[in-house]
């Protein structure tokens, strides 16, 4: 048996360059990923026949071949057909359909945790090739901590870490948004200025601030970092969820030093210099904001990704 440890992710970059040249259909991305102390915890437990058996704390999860979780341990199975099956239970914490890489991160720990259980040794290297077959996001939840990612995601750069920097986590319980829809939305609106030559997507990519963005996080740079921060899914989103605009305004009124969505949204992050500025900062967004259904969280940058749970 083995427990692990599945942090969420935001997106501190997030430029839509153009279409892939590769004619797979997905988006060429600038992403800058950081892992966050919002954790899935994951626990595995062998068993003596071929099966696999997903369960799940929160009863919106699917449990069956939808969820990444058991498309990894699939995965793994059609590779290695001599090894048994895995009972797979997730005690959900990050919240679904968030745009925080709930899903992903699940099917990286089941990667890490079935390497372990069931000894394959797998390399490093070798982990991200399944993790990269099962979504884009997957490759960097295995990894975490701070990354540049190009491509779909899955071109991972590690970077300075931010450990210590305060994340404040604000989402509707009862508002999700499709990635596929704010992706096509955005294609449907804005294809007209994407790149489309491998040269123009480099000039694309030299002229997106990441660069700014990345000499920010490795001089550590707090203030050069918050001016950086760049979503293009926020073009679509926000305009047609009016909730994810009002949080992002309300954390920066309260004091956020930065406030932006992530990833695909509707969940918005907001950034604080220190721990209890954070826990000031959600006080006043709750008090602002006194909606039921809006759930706060306060975590933090986290170093790691997927991580075994010590006694």
């Amino acid at each position: 048996m083995y427990r692990l440890l599945a942090p969420a992710k935001i997106n501190l970059f997030l430029q839509i360059v153009g279409n892939c040249l590769d004619g797979s259909g997905y988006h060429e991305l600038v992403m800058v990923m950081q892992a966050v102390s919002l954790m899935d915890r994951i626990e595995l437990i062998p068993r003596r026949d071929r099966q696999i058996k997903v369960h799940c704390t929160n009863p919106a999860v699917p449990c069956d071949q939808r969820n990444l979780a058991y498309k990894a341990a699939a995965l793994l199975q059609q590779h290695f057909p001599d090894r048994d099956g895995v009972e797979i239970f997730i005690e959900k914490r990050i919240p679904m359909g968030a745009g925080l890489a709930g899903g992903s991160t699940n099917g990286a720990a089941v990667l890490v945790g079935l390497d372990l259980l069931w000894q394959l040794g797998l390399t490093q290297a070798e982990l991200q090739t399944f993790a990269a077959q099962l979504g884009a996001d997957v490759p960097f939840c295995l990894q975490g901590g701070t990354a540049l990612a190009l491509g779909r995601g899955e071109q991972l750069t590690p970077l300075a870490d931010l450990q210590g920097l305060t994340v404040i986590l604000g989402k509707y319980r009862s508002l999700s948004v499709a990635t596929p829809w704010a992706y096509q939305t955005y294609r449907q609106e804005f294809a007209a200025t994407y790149a489309q030559t491998p040269n123009e997507q480099e000039k694309a990519r030299q002229e997106g601030g990441s660069a700014t963005l990345l000499q920010a996080i490795q001089q550590r740079d707090i203030a050069k970092l918050t001016a950086s921060l760049r979503n293009d899914l926020e073009k679509v989103v926000l305009p047609r969820y009016p909730l994810v605009a009002e949080l992002k305004e309300q954390f920066l009124a309260a004091g956020a030093i930065a406030s932006m969505m992530s990833g695909s949204g509707p969940t918005v992050f907001a950034l604080a210099p220190s721990a209890d500025e954070g826990y000031s900062i959600m006080q006043r967004v709750r008090r602002a904001l006194p909606d039921p259904d809006l759930d706060l969280w306060i975590c933090e940058c986290c170093p790691h990704g997927i991580q075994l749970e010590t006694p």
